[in-house]
């Protein structure tokens, strides 16, 4: 649609509730789209707005008590326009005041020289009035898409272009620097993308060198390789292939990871030693572990130090009653503690006593700049995923904690710590409100940047995570999601969230997203950028060949591990 043509006129609303805009003679309803990036052209400024809802009006009850029928295309020619019309209601997000100080005049300053001055920067302010009766409003174009969101090669900023408009070829970009200050989340029910969008985000993240980052990849689906969704049976290239030399992959399973095709994983091993009484309560519910089992398992760890579960596991059902003699424990209570810590034994990634301090060389790779995924392979259950996570996730907090400490001690520029983001999916499991207070991530979500480590939650459910810690998010990638409780989680702490309620709930069920939050200056439904062949050259790797269904499904028959990497 021709962004010079004027679309309609405000003829009401509020700064509260948004624009009343009527739809001129010649434009059709069925031309505007929820979500969709409009312009309205005040006297003194301009606004920059988001269609929230589209509604049908009439000049006279009477027509609706008389319609024109079906077969007469006549009177419905003479009464469109004057007795009825479109409505659509805008949000306004932005202003743009070309007179005020410091501000550049948009309409006559060429779209070049946003892209190549740093000095014709566009200063747009949030939204405190509203425009005039009868302003007219227009589709924006590409200029204003530039001046709001960016441009991916600004050299000023990280800019990372996330997709477009849902009506234009014009990219939609995110600013990485502001993205990785603070917690963000990826939200959407099964099947919307996420684990693309994730990937396509980390991409981002690691291609601009914006931060370091750390991914849990629960279901081994963002080092190697992935299973394209759909009916044919395709793969998307992993992180590691996309990035060599600069992604680094520890498994918890190197058997199931070699059958796979890695070559390059390195082994991960945890001890039992490492085990905290945090990491306990965290698992609790999956081992079955009651309070008193809890309180058992403190008594033991003041009696044997960090081995208590080494110990343990060991001892006598008369070594548990003559212990619990001395130290006041429950026979009874210690021996279940003992039988369910025992499914410690068949986590292959366990191990009494370690040769090496896994975490420690995990810890060095992020520190050289690496960005790490840990694989789970077989071992994604949530019993699993849950106690690595938190284990090493509370052991990096504290290393970043002492760089954080000593930065700003010595306040020496070489020693501030690179940002670190770490991904978690699954992450309503260590942000609910029952125990979010009892978990590393809910310190880190509630610090935000203190300490330049920040999360990037992946959740089909965000109505699972504490509204506090929802507050805290600072940039919102939401697709479609359908459960009342989850939209409202959504929009926790946002201002306006109620106009974006209806934009939520009418994306598409695949590739459409709705961005708002700290990394963007306004909310922005964007049809996401494809995870493809395209992309891997965009971001320059061209070594990639895409399996076909056909040479996939005989690698598979064949037994191959590798399906043509």
């Amino acid at each position: 649609m021709n962004s010079d043509i004027a679309l309609g006129s405000v003829i009401q609303g509020s700064l509260s509730q948004g624009l009343e805009v009527r739809l001129h003679p010649d434009i059709s309803v069925e031309d505007m789209r929820v979500g969709k990036f409009l312009v309205v052209e005040g006297t003194r400024s301009r606004f920059f707005c988001l269609l929230t809802d589209v509604t049908l009006g009439t000049s006279t009850p009477r027509i609706f008590s008389n319609p024109p029928s079906p077969q007469d295309s006549f009177l419905r020619e003479v009464l469109a326009g004057s007795g009825t019309y479109g409505m659509v209601t805008l949000s306004p997000m932005l202003m743009f005041t070309p007179e005020s100080q410091g501000i550049v005049d948009v309409e006559n300053t060429s779209l070049s020289s946003f892209q190549t001055n740093s000095n014709s920067d566009a200063v747009l302010l949030p939204v405190k009035t509203i425009p005039n009766h009868f302003s007219q409003v227009f589709d924006a174009s590409e200029r204003d898409f530039r001046i709001v969101f960016g441009w991916e090669d600004d050299p000023q900023r990280k800019n990372f272009s996330v997709g477009q408009p849902l009506d234009m070829d014009v990219p939609v970009c995110i600013n990485l620097d502001r993205f990785v200050e603070r917690s963000n989340g990826i939200f959407g029910k099964s099947g919307t993308g996420k684990s693309f969008l994730t990937r396509l985000l980390l991409s981002g993240i690691i291609r601009k060198q914006a931060a370091v980052n750390l991914m849990f990849d629960m279901h081994s689906e963002y080092g190697w390789y992935a299973m394209k969704e759909g009916k044919n049976v395709s793969t998307v290239k992993g992180l590691a292939q996309l990035f060599p030399g600069q992604v680094e992959i520890y498994t918890l399973d190197s058997q199931g990871t070699k059958r796979r095709g890695v070559s390059s994983a390195q082994d991960l091993f945890l001890s039992y030693d490492q085990i905290e009484m945090e990491d306990l309560r965290l698992v609790a519910f999956e081992l079955g572990l009651s309070d008193a089992s809890i309180d058992n398992a403190n008594i033991l760890a003041s009696e044997f130090g960090k081995s208590w579960i080494v110990q343990l596991l060991n001892m006598t059902n008369e070594d548990i009653k003559e212990l619990c003699e001395t130290k006041q424990g429950h026979p009874g209570s210690i021996m279940a503690l003992q039988r369910k810590l025992m499914r410690f034994d068949n986590l292959k990634y366990m191990r009494p006593v370690c040769a090496h301090n896994y975490i420690d060389r995990l810890l060095e790779s992020l520190n050289a700049g690496k960005h790490v995924i840990i694989e789970f392979g077989s071992h994604s259950n949530m019993l699993s995923y849950m106690l690595v996570t938190n284990m090493i996730t509370r052991r990096i907090h504290s290393s970043y904690v002492k760089k954080a400490d000593n930065f700003l001690r010595t306040r020496n520029p070489q020693d501030r710590p690179q940002p670190l983001v770490i991904t978690i999916e699954e992450a309503h499991r260590f942000l609910d409100s029952a125990i979010v207070h009892q978990t590393i991530f809910g310190t880190i979500a509630r610090e935000m940047r203190k300490y330049f480590v920040t999360l990037l939650v992946v959740d089909q459910r965000p109505s699972g995570i504490d509204p506090e810690v929802m507050s805290q998010v600072g940039t919102r990638v939401t697709c479609l999601l359908n459960d009342e409780k989850d939209i409202n989680a959504i929009f926790t702490g946002v201002s306006g969230g109620q106009g974006l309620r209806s934009v939520l709930a009418k994306l598409d069920s695949k590739q459409q997203a709705l961005i708002l939050g700290h990394a963007v200056p306004m909310p922005v439904v964007v049809r996401t950028r494809p995870y493809d062949s395209d992309f891997y050259r965009e971001v320059g790797d061209t070594d990639w060949k895409e399996k076909t269904n056909e040479e996939v499904l005989v690698a598979a028959e064949n037994g191959k591990a590798d399906l043509g990497y």
